[in-house]
């Protein structure tokens, strides 16, 4: 370990990128621990400080991805991947999104952990816990079996790549972003053919874009959303980054040209809070602001899959899945079933 740190933390003029077999061989040595705490603090600084190439996060995330659970033979849908250090201003929108997408027939996969570094906002795991589910249920055999019958998985992540719930005490002693709060987010559980992928500064699309083609996405939104999350605002323009067959651009989605501009309401969040907004929504009950916010973000994501052939399209069939009851429904059999004693008798 010492021989790669030693080229990424000559400084901001000396130091180099790694090329990928060295940059895995750092995230082998991170992740099982070979490498010391002061040997993996000093080498997630100096990546912070030098900024990870494409090449480094590639080996980052598919270290990792050797070192989770994951599972080819759950229903294939769409990643939501949002980051992990939580939220501390905005509405959920993509746990409300999860169900109408899931009552469309576009199976939806959550994950998340408990808050970390650099904000230490509310996560989604939060979320999860006031809907009253402990985290100790939150197994991978409960999660996956839920996702069978119901379309949506909310995986913990750590529970699923175990490596990375050792790793907690050093990241949160270091108290800042470091090459895991990307990696984290593709660790790609359920093997999805489309993602859409948080990020805070636009510095980093191309990067990122150019990492989801490495990684094989059908397709991939990259969405400079609320709070750096996957959520498409819904009081101005959001900026994002479409990839597909190799290649990216800009995309522009403007809630004012679908007639759905609206600002949200000021609000102190909580886990509770979120989740009232959230069940609101889904009853068809919510302040305009939050459905239209819900509306936008069900349609791009349904687009995305390709099960509409327009945003419009999207908007009205995931209007009619929250009109009718549907998208509500599913919700409603997601939290007994992640409730319920994994095996008791199936209510499916």
């Amino acid at each position: 370990m010492i021989h790669l740190l030693k080229e990424v933390a000559r400084g901001k003029r000396g130091a180099r990128d790694l090329v990928y077999e060295e940059a895995a061989e750092a995230a082998e040595a991170i992740l099982t621990q070979r490498a010391t705490p002061a040997q993996i603090g000093a080498f997630l600084i100096a990546e912070r400080v030098k900024l990870e190439s494409v090449e480094e996060l590639e080996a980052f995330v598919r270290v990792g991805r050797r070192h989770t659970l994951r599972s080819d033979d759950l229903p294939r849908g769409i990643d939501c991947a949002g980051p992990y250090d939580g939220r501390k201003s905005s509405f959920y929108a993509t746990f409300a999104v999860a169900f109408v997408l899931a009552s469309a027939g576009l199976p939806a996969v959550l994950h998340g952990a408990a808050s970390l570094p650099p904000k230490w906002g509310m996560t989604l795991q939060d979320i999860v816990q006031a809907a009253g589910i402990a985290p100790a249920d939150l197994t991978r055999e409960r999660s996956m079996h839920v996702a069978r019958h119901t379309g949506v998985l909310y995986a913990s992540t750590e529970r699923w790549c175990p490596p990375l719930g050792e790793l907690r005490p050093i990241r949160e002693q270091l108290g800042m972003r470091t090459v895991f709060n990307s990696a984290e987010k593709l660790l790609d559980v359920a093997s999805s053919p489309f993602i859409v992928f948080g990020v805070y500064h636009n510095t980093v699309f191309d990067r990122l874009a150019r990492l989801l083609i490495k990684l094989g996405y059908e397709k991939a939104l990259i969405v400079q959303g609320s709070e750096g999350s996957e959520d498409l605002f819904i009081d101005r323009p959001t900026r994002t980054y479409l990839v597909e067959n190799g290649e990216f651009r800009l995309q522009i989605y403007d809630p004012e040209s679908y007639g759905l501009e609206a600002t949200p309401p000021d609000t102190q969040w909580t886990p509770g809070e979120q989740l009232a907004v959230t069940e609101a929504v889904l009853r068809g009950e919510a302040d305009l602001a939050y459905t239209n916010q819900v509306l936008l973000n069900g349609a791009a994501r349904l687009h995305l899959a390709g099960r509409v052939d327009s945003l419009e399209a999207g908007l009205y069939a995931c209007k009619a899945l929250i009109d009718g009851g549907e998208a509500y429904t599913a919700y409603l059999n997601w939290r007994e079933a992640m409730r319920e004693p994994l095996h008791a008798a199936s209510p499916f």
